[in-house]
């Protein structure tokens, strides 16, 4: 298989990275980065590509699959506009351009409760990505809904950390439909993706952040 990253330097994307790199069914992985990422490996055949550059998403390559882990915060983009750009506009912009390339498959980071609908700007931007993204009608289109994220950023986020801090004491109230709701590690989410992509897929699929997790439990490369 040859695969695509965008987002391939943020939590998830850095840890599916490392693992398309390390799992020998993977033959060419294609990192869009901002600068070079100082990494040397044989499968490794990062771009410098800017999202806001047309010419850019010409130039992209054909993949088997395409992984869109693009994604910020309203504090850090610095504005609502901006925060779309990101979550929004330019994971868009990226399907459009690998479906017209001829990828098969198109797996996306949202988040758990997006709706389009929601009164929440964050989950109604995510939720507005997912109906766009469908009527791209892809042939296989793996729509990945995680919790609250678990792992080391390179920015903090306040908000996640006090979250982190408070997880262990709600987690065991956390059962049965309420399992979705647990947090879940960058690293299962980035397994969870990679065997999805490796195995035969057609249609739309979402996965909720109990399903990815119970797909990273049973993930051996």
């Amino acid at each position: 298989m040859k695969v695509l990253i965008a987002g391939a330097t943020g939590l998830i994307g850095s840890h599916l990275l490392r693992q398309s790199l390390q799992n020998p069914a993977i033959m060419h992985v294609v990192p869009l980065v901002r600068k070079p990422m100082q990494i040397s490996h044989p499968k490794l055949q990062e771009i410098i590509f800017n999202f806001d550059n047309p010419q850019d998403y010409d130039n992209l390559p054909v993949v088997d699959a395409a992984f869109c882990c693009l994604g910020t915060t309203i504090k850090k983009a610095g504005s609502r506009e901006a925060f779309r750009k990101v979550d929004y506009d330019y994971p868009l912009a990226l399907a459009k351009a690998m479906r017209d390339k001829g990828t098969a498959h198109f797996l996306v980071v949202t988040a758990l409760g997006s709706d389009a609908r929601s009164m929440v700007f964050y989950s109604r931007v995510k939720g507005e990505l997912e109906e766009a993204l469908i009527g791209l009608q892809f042939p296989s289109l793996s729509i990945f809904q995680p919790s609250l994220l678990l792992g080391e950023r390179k920015e903090k986020r306040f908000g996640e950390d006090f979250a982190k801090w408070l997880m262990p004491l709600v987690t065991p109230l956390l059962a049965g439909s309420l399992r979705k709701y647990r947090a879940i590690h960058g690293a299962d989410v980035a397994k969870a993706m990679l065997k999805i992509a490796m195995q035969p897929a057609s249609g739309v699929c979402r996965y909720p952040s109990d399903e990815i997790q119970e797909i990273a439990d049973h993930f051996r490369i």
